[in-house]
């Protein structure tokens, strides 16, 4: 299995702690360890957690609140994984077969595409509508019908999406089972950003919607918890038994002390603080981004994200998103990722879930250079 560059992936990985203004991030400040074990009990568990391997597929404990978030799902519904993106790859792994189909809704987070072309799939893009009249991104839902077939294996969706911030809604979810049914596919569904809505209605999940389903999402972006590194999978009992072999053959376990705080974290009063901390922030936020946004009506537009930390601009100066990103990095110390990371120039993916100074800082930046360039002639928009 040969994997493509995960371009994204290795942008961050390079330059994110080397520049000085970093908005490339798509999720909220972090969290400190003091801050999720908050009581002299909950300090003490962590500090006394044996470093021994724990329960593999997650421990039950942690399961058990994992699955209170999805209606009647039980512990044998999920596996725990070392993230979100672990999550996506072991159920790659496992369904997806050399000269499959998979539809994949773009734009989309890279890593699940990149993952079904090294195993021999044809990847069938899938575009949301930018709609700016409705406001929304919205699903093509008659192209999704006439690009499912009976050879498409897997229908791959990011719920809200990553990078426009859009959600589906209940009816357009419902439309996609459905049409996933009529040729037995499955639907895999990123749900890493859900909890992290601007208006506080939690975004609807697919889960529970139709047979084959797939649900993944991990603590690191509604949470502000990446850097414990702890995902998980909802599916059918039988799958994740089968599943939890493939784990077996990765890491094997999640860590000691992620789990016993993704343990703490995920206690009913405790995941409702942590949600309403995230969702302060980007309210807070965001507000400054699109005043930022509107003072260049006419070379910079976005439709407003539903949820999730991030904001897929447009802009209208004659540069490629590649080159952009590396003049903001090189000569004004910013790191933003570019459209084309989700095969989408002319965009750019600015995330807001930080420090509120390190957003107007980084803003002052980008637009600086964007002030400075030349607007792309019509024809050539």
């Amino acid at each position: 299995m040969k994997l493509e560059p995960f371009a994204m992936e290795r942008l961050q990985s390079i330059w994110e702690h080397r520049v000085a203004w970093n908005v490339s991030e798509s999720g909220v400040h972090p969290l400190r360890v003091e801050e999720v074990a908050e009581t002299d009990d909950e300090r003490q568990a962590v500090l006394t957690q044996s470093l021994g391997y724990t329960q593999t597929n997650g421990t039950v404990p942690l399961r058990e609140s994992i699955a209170a978030i999805y209606p009647d799902a039980t512990v044998d519904h999920i596996q725990v994984t070392n993230g979100g993106s672990e999550a996506n790859c072991i159920a790659l792994w496992r369904l997806i077969e050399p000269r499959d189909d998979v539809v994949m809704m773009t734009p989309n987070y890279m890593q699940v595409g990149g993952i079904a072309r090294a195993l021999g799939a044809r990847v069938i893009d899938w575009p949301l509508i930018c709609d700016m009249a409705a406001s929304r991104w919205r699903p093509d839902l008659d192209l999704l019908e006439r690009i499912v077939t009976d050879k498409t294996r897997m229908i791959l969706i990011c719920q809200p999406n990553n990078p426009t911030g859009a959600r589906l809604k209940a009816g357009e979810l419902d439309a996609i089972c459905r049409i996933a049914s009529h040729r037995g596919a499955w639907v895999l569904s990123d749900e890493i950003y859900r909890g992290a809505e601007l208006d506080d209605r939690e975004t609807d999940t697919v889960w529970g919607r139709y047979e084959r389903i797939i649900v993944t999402s991990g603590l690191s972006k509604a949470y502000g918890l990446p850097g414990l590194r702890i995902g998980w999978i909802v599916s059918t009992p039988e799958l994740v038994a089968e599943l939890w072999g493939v784990h077996d053959y990765t890491t094997i376990a999640p860590g000691a002390v992620n789990d016993c705080l993704a343990r703490i974290a995920l206690s009913s009063s405790r995941r409702t603080k942590l949600l309403a901390r995230t969702r302060g922030i980007i309210r807070t936020n965001y507000p400054v981004l699109r005043k930022w946004i509107e003072r260049r009506r006419g070379t910079l537009s976005h439709v407003a994200p539903e949820a999730g930390a991030i904001a897929f601009v447009r802009y209208e100066q004659d540069i490629n998103s590649t080159r952009l990103i590396e003049r903001l990095r090189d000569e004004q110390g910013v790191l933003v990722v570019p459209g084309d990371h989700f095969g989408m120039d002319r965009y750019l993916r600015i995330g807001f879930g930080g420090v509120p100074a390190d957003l107007t800082g980084s803003l002052a930046k980008i637009g600086d250079m964007l002030d400075s360039l030349p607007v792309a002639a019509a024809d050539a928009r």
